[in-house]
């Protein structure tokens, strides 16, 4: 894909990146994706923490890879006022700021919004935390599986038997992430538009998590009871869960009528549909296991793929249960450009999934080496510039 201002959104924009690890590093990883110029601050020496995470290619961090493409590198000391006045130099210039520190570590290092703004009084300043930055848990440290946790996300997330999980993928600091992104986007068509002052952007994990829950939340509040797990099973459609068939597990998702009864005839079972036990999606929830081995008495004598050709055909919804190397490798995910590979990469990058006219916009350059872009930036090692 040809880069150009009609493809690359955030073209012109500036970002000063103070985050680490993930979700700061995922949401300007986003913006630099749409073009935006994404310099990240590093600490000399060691960098970003994830720099050291594994796993590792060519003596590489890939996960480090991954989030941080399309950026530059600048190491910088933010206890060294010489280089603490570079950075505030370089905010001037600055259209963002983005940074994950814990709440009141920023003012300690003199980079607050506050401090940063009288530099920049237009500057754009988005801060994400665990729990925000007020509230009486903002002064928590908080990992993915701590959000995770307090949010309900995992009360409602694993089987009764086994009890609640996390999610696979470190979902807090990934939404977190996008949800910054989103609002720095915002914040940016506004300044253009009407809100020409400074703005700061709030956002915690723990309330992306739990704003994110609208099925148990639309039960808890109409019901007044707190939902639990019920397992890969929908709380409230059925039949809408894995099944089992010949060779492995198999989704099968109804939720209408009009859906079960086309499920019905694919059983060869249509009387299952006028059945009262089974009538109506309340109905079939309540009476869930006695659907359950109706459908397992048919699906167990096919194949996933016999079982999803069968009800594909008839419209209903249906799919095998993918590893994330079969979702990479397939042809759906090589026509929607869910991979890249940069000129020169043995490894491809994972871009931001939108298309904008037909055209994806991302990255075309992989993470920078630690503090490759000191010098463009006038901060050196024992030799620090204040030129502009």
């Amino acid at each position: 894909m040809t880069s150009s201002p009609f493809t690359q959104q955030l073209h012109g924009v500036r970002v000063l990146d103070l985050s680490r690890v993930l979700a700061g590093p995922h949401c300007t990883a986003m913006l630099a994706d749409l073009g935006a110029e994404v310099i990240k601050f590093e600490v000399p020496e060691h960098g970003d923490d994830s720099r050291h995470l594994g796993p590792f290619k060519d003596g590489e961090s890939v996960y480090f890879g991954l989030i941080n493409r399309g950026k530059r590198s600048v190491e910088i000391d933010f206890k060294d006022s010489a280089e603490r006045a570079r950075l505030y130099e370089l905010v001037r210039d600055a259209d963002v700021v983005v940074e994950n520190f814990r709440p009141g570590v920023t003012q300690r290092l003199g980079i607050d919004f506050d401090t940063l703004k009288q530099y920049n009084p237009k500057l754009i300043y988005a801060s994400i935390s665990g729990f925000g930055q007020h509230g009486p848990l903002s002064s928590n440290p908080a990992y993915d599986i701590v959000a995770q946790a307090m949010s309900g996300l995992m009360s409602v997330t694993g089987f009764a038997a086994t009890g609640p999980t996390r999610s696979g993928e470190s979902i807090g600091d990934l939404c977190a992430g996008v949800y910054a992104a989103w609002a720095i986007s915002s914040a940016l068509f506004a300044r253009e538009r009407h809100a020409p002052g400074a703005q700061y952007i709030d956002v915690a994990m723990f309330d992306v998590l739990f704003s994110l829950q609208m099925t148990g939340l639309s039960g808890l509040f109409a019901n007044g009871v707190t939902p639990g797990l019920v397992g890969n099973r929908h709380p409230v459609s059925t039949p809408f869960d894995t099944y089992s068939a010949a060779d492995g597990l198999v989704v099968i998702a109804v939720a209408s009528n009009k859906l079960f009864q086309r499920l019905c005839q694919c059983m060869n079972t249509p009387e299952l549909a006028s059945d009262e036990r089974f009538a109506t999606d309340p109905q079939r929830t309540l009476n869930e296991p006695a659907l359950r081995r109706a459908i397992e008495a048919w699906t167990r004598q096919l194949s996933v793929e016999q079982v999803c050709d069968i009800l594909l055909d008839a419209g209903v919804p249906s799919s095998p249960v993918w590893t994330l190397a079969q979702a990479a490798e397939s042809e759906q995910a090589q026509v929607r450009q869910l991979l890249i590979r940069p000129e020169g990469s043995a490894l491809p990058l994972v871009p931001q999934p939108v298309f904008f006219n037909g055209h994806k916009p991302h990255a075309t350059t992989l993470a920078p080496r630690l503090g490759a872009d000191n010098q463009a930036f006038g901060l050196q090692k024992q030799e620090l510039s204040h030129e502009l």
